[in-house]
C-alpha cells in the first residue's frame, strides 16, 4: 500500500510518499513551474522514488490537490465561453442579485463575469417550476444559437434553461444538438452541474463549470499521460472542494467541483491532528507562497458548506461568484509568504498580488524586484537562510533587506527593521479579520477553539495570530510544512449530489416523494462512485436545506441515515427542528417545515493504513543549532534568540520563547511569553500567554 500525494501550489509543490505497509514516509517540496505544472511534478515525483527505492508501478494511488480551476477563474484566464439560456432570461447572470455587500458604497465593485453579454444567446423555449413544458423547445432557435457560438469562437458552452432542474428535457436536446453540429465545443448543461433551483446561483455555477472544463481537461491528460511515463498510470484520483476523491473523469465533467480542491486536503489533516489531541473544535490556519486560508472543525467535523462563493471583493461575503457545489468553509486572501509589499497614500500594504514561484521573493535571488512577507521575516530574523526548505536553497538575505528598505523604509522615513515588522503585522492583521470571519462573525468563539497551522508560513505568524484572535493554543502539526499533501493521503472517495424538490412535511405523499427522489440520486451516485474504481459498498449520508414554509432562506440539516419506514418525515421534522434551535436559538412549534434542496452523499471506506507520522526523533537528538538576532518587541526590539532544531522538543520538556524552531519545510516562531512543547505524536503546542488572551 504505498500512495504518494502532491498539492501544486503558487509557490512549491509538496510531495508525501507513504508506505502503509512500514509506515515509512517521506516529504518533498520543489518550486511550482508556473509555465507547466507537469514540470515540478515529474521532478519532485522522481527525486521522492528514488529516496524510498521503488518504481512508479509500486504506486497504488497517486493524490493530487490543484489550483488549476481556482488560478484560472481568479486571474480570468479560462476558455472562451458563452451561455446559452431561456428567452427573456439573458441578463440572468449580469443582474446577479439585488443585495449589496456594501449598502452604501456608490461605487461598489463586482467581479468581473466570466461570459461576455454579446456571448449570452436565447433560445425559444419555457419550462414552469413544477417542470411542466409552457413553450416547446425551438429547434430553429437551438440552431441560430449553436451557429453564433461556433461563428464567435466559443471553445465552451454553459446551457441554464428556466426551471430545468424540474424538468431537463430541453437542455438534453440542446446538448445533443451541440454534439451533432458542434463536436469541438464543450457543452455543460445546469440540469446536471447544478440541478438546483435559484436562476442566478444555477447559471453562475454552470458557466463556472464550462469556463474552466478544457483547461482542467487539457491538464489532467496532460498529468496522467507524464505519471504514465514514470510507470504509474490510472491511479490518479483528484481531491475535490468537498473534502472528498474523485476520478480524473468526474474531474473532466465538473471541474467546478475541485475549485477548492488545495484548501479541501489540508482541512483533512486538520481534522486528524484534533482527533489525536483531544479537541473537537478548531480553527485552521494554512499559509502558503500566494495565499492565506482560515478554516474550521467543528465537533470533530470539518464544516461542509452546500455553497460558496470564489473571488470575492475585499473578502465581503455576497461580493464573489457563487458557486452550488459542496465545499469546505474556508476564508482565503492574498497574504502568502510570496505576497508583495507596498507603500501605498503613506501607508504599508500587502497582496494581494504575489510574487509566485517564478521570479518569487527577492531573498530567492531568482530576479524578484519587489519585497514581500517572506523577505521581511528574512530580515526579521525569524527565517534561516541555509536552512530554508530543508537546506535545499539558500536565501540572500542582503537582497531581502535591500527590497524592506528601497520599497518600505525609505518613503516612509523609518528603519529596515521597523519597516519589515509594518509589514509581518500588516499580513498578521488580515489574517486576522479572516480569522474574525470564520470565528465571530460565524458565531465561534475563538476562546474555545485551538489553531493547527500549517503550510511553509503558517507557523511563523501563528503564535501572533492566536495571541491577537484570542485563540488560547496554537498546534504545529508533524509535517505541518506539506500539511495538504498529508491531508490527502487521510481522503476517502466522496461524490455528493443534490437536486431541488420543494416538499412539505405534513403533505400526505412527501414519504413516498422522499424515496423517490433519494432512489434517483442514488443511481447518479453509484454511477460516479463506480468511476473511483475502488471496490466495496458505498456508506451513505443524507442532507437537506429546510426552511419553514415562508421563509427565503434555508438551514442545513443533516437528515437520519433509516429505513424509509413510516415514521421518517417525523424524523425530518425533528433533525430540522433541531439544528434550527441550535443556529437560530428557538423553534416554531405550530410552523410549517418544506425541504428545498435534498443531497445524497456516498463515500467509500480507506484503504490500508492511515496512521501517519512524518519524521521520528531521539530525545538526545539535537539542542540549539545556534543564536542570532530576531525582531521581538515584546521583548524590546532585537533579541539575541535560541535557534533549534524541531528534533529538540522531542523530550516533551517545555521551551519558553522568544525562540524559532527550524523544521524541514516551516519555520516556528515562539514569541515572547508563550510556551512549546512536543507531544507524542511530533505535534508541536503552543500555549499563548494567558495574560494576552482576550
Amino acid at each position: 500500500m504505498i500512495r504518494v500525494a502532491f498539492d501544486i501550489g503558487g509557490t512549491f509543490t509538496d510531495f508525501v510518499l507513504h508506505d502503509g505497509r512500514s509506515g515509512r514516509t517521506i516529504t518533498g517540496k520543489v518550486p511550482t513551474t508556473p509555465q507547466d505544472p507537469s514540470i515540478a511534478v515529474v521532478a519532485g515525483l522522481r527525486e521522492l522514488l528514488a529516496s524510498a527505492e521503488i518504481d512508479g508501478g509500486d504506486l497504488v494511488a497517486v493524490l493530487h490537490a490543484t489550483t488549476v480551476a481556482t488560478n484560472a477563474v481568479l486571474e480570468r484566464k479560462g476558455a472562451p465561453t458563452g451561455l446559452i439560456t431561456t428567452e427573456g432570461f439573458r441578463d440572468v447572470l449580469l443582474i446577479g442579485r439585488q443585495k449589496r455587500y456594501e449598502t452604501y458604497d456608490l461605487y461598489i465593485d463586482k467581479p468581473k463575469p466570466l461570459v461576455q453579454r454579446r456571448h449570452i444567446v436565447e433560445v425559444r423555449e419555457r419550462v414552469a417550476a413544477d417542470g411542466t413544458v409552457v413553450t416547446p423547445l425551438d429547434m430553429a432557435s437551438v440552431d441560430r444559437a449553436i451557429d453564433a457560438m461556433v461563428a464567435a469562437g466559443r471553445e465552451t458552452v454553459g446551457v441554464a434553461l428556466l426551471h430545468a432542474y424540474a424538468n431537463p428535457e430541453h437542455e438534453r436536446q440542446v446538448g445533443e444538438r451541440f454534439r451533432q453540429r458542434a463536436p469541438g465545443i464543450a457543452v455543460s448543461l445546469s440540469s446536471q452541474v447544478s440541478p438546483k433551483f435559484r436562476e442566478y446561483e444555477r447559471t453562475s455555477t454552470t458557466v463556472t463549470n464550462a469556463y474552466v472544463m478544457p483547461m482542467v481537461d487539457r491538464y489532467l491528460k496532460h498529468l496522467e499521460a507524464t505519471l504514465a511515463e514514470i510507470g504509474c498510470r490510472d491511479r490518479l484520483l483528484i481531491m475535490q472542494s468537498n473534502a472528498g476523491l474523485a476520478s480524473p473523469g468526474v474531474a473532466r465533467d465538473f471541474p467546478v467541483r475541485i475549485i477548492e480542491s488545495g484548501p479541501a486536503a489540508g482541512i483533512l489533516m486538520c481534522a486528524e491532528v484534533a482527533k489525536s489531541i483531544g479537541r473537537k473544535d478548531v480553527v485552521t490556519f494554512d499559509m502558503g507562497g500566494t495565499t492565506a486560508k482560515l478554516g474550521a472543525i467543528d465537533n470533530g467535523t470539518p464544516a461542509i458548506m452546500p455553497t460558496f462563493e470564489v473571488d470575492l471583493v475585499r473578502a465581503r461575503r455576497g461580493s464573489g461568484l457563487p458557486l452550488n457545489v459542496p465545499a469546505v468553509e474556508m476564508q482565503e486572501i492574498g497574504s502568502g509568504g510570496g505576497s508583495i509589499a507596498r507603500v501605498e497614500k503613506g501607508m504599508i500594504t500587502v497582496g494581494p498580488d504575489s510574487a509566485g514561484a517564478v521570479p518569487g521573493p527577492m531573498c530567492y535571488g531568482r530576479g524578484g524586484t519587489l519585497p514581500t512577507i517572506t523577505d521581511a521575516n528574512v530580515v526579521l530574523g525569524y527565517i534561516s537562510p541555509d536552512r530554508f526548505n530543508a537546506g535545499t536553497m539558500t536565501l540572500d538575505v542582503a537582497a531581502a533587506i535591500a527590497g524592506i528598505e528601497t520599497h518600505i523604509a525609505r518613503p516612509l522615513g523609518i528603519s529596515v527593521k521597523e519597516a519589515a515588522w509594518g509589514v509581518h503585522m500588516i499580513a498578521t492583521t488580515n489574517m486576522e479579520n479572516a480569522l474574525r470571519l470564520v470565528s465571530v462573525e460565524r458565531g465561534r468563539d475563538p476562546r474555545n477553539y485551538a489553531m493547527v497551522a500549517f503550510g511553509g508560513a503558517g507557523p511563523l505568524h501563528a503564535a501572533r495570530l492566536a495571541r491577537r484572535s484570542g485563540v488560547p493554543q496554537v498546534v504545529v502539526p508533524n509535517g505541518a510544512g506539506v500539511g495538504s499533501a498529508i491531508g490527502l493521503l487521510q481522503a476517502t472517495p466522496r461524490i455528493d449530489v443534490s437536486t431541488t424538490r420543494v416538499l412539505r412535511l405534513d403533505a400526505p405523499d412527501v414519504l413516498s416523494a422522499i424515496a423517490d427522489l433519494y432512489r434517483k440520486l442514488e443511481a447518479q451516485a453509484r454511477s460516479e462512485i463506480a468511476r473511483v474504481g475502488q471496490s466495496g459498498e458505498p456508506q451513505w449520508s443524507r442532507y437537506a436545506q429546510m426552511r419553514y414554509v415562508g421563509q427565503g432562506f434555508e438551514i442545513h440539516v443533516e437528515l437520519p441515515g433509516d429505513t424509509l419506514d413510516a415514521d421518517y418525515p417525523e424524523k425530518v421534522l425533528a433533525a430540522f427542528q433541531e439544528a434550527y434551535l441550535r443556529k437560530n436559538k428557538f423553534v416554531d412549534e405550530q410552523g410549517v417545515v418544506e425541504g428545498v434542496d435534498w443531497t445524497l452523499v456516498a463515500t467509500k471506506a480507506r484503504q490500508g493504513d492511515v496512521g501517519i507520522r512524518v519524521d521520528e526523533w531521539s530525545a538526545s537528538t539535537v539542542s540549539t543549532i545556534a543564536t542570532r538576532d530576531a525582531w521581538f518587541p515584546e521583548a524590546g526590539g532585537l533579541v539575541l534568540t535560541r535557534i533549534l532544531d524541531r528534533a529538540a522538543l522531542a523530550d516533551g520538556a517545555p521551551l519558553a520563547g522568544p525562540a524559532i524552531i527550524d523544521d524541514a519545510h516551516c519555520t516556528i516562531v515562539v514569541p515572547p511569553g508563550d510556551t512549546a512543547r512536543m507531544n507524542a505524536e511530533g505535534h508541536i503546542i503552543i500555549d499563548i500567554a494567558r495574560e494576552d488572551c482576550a
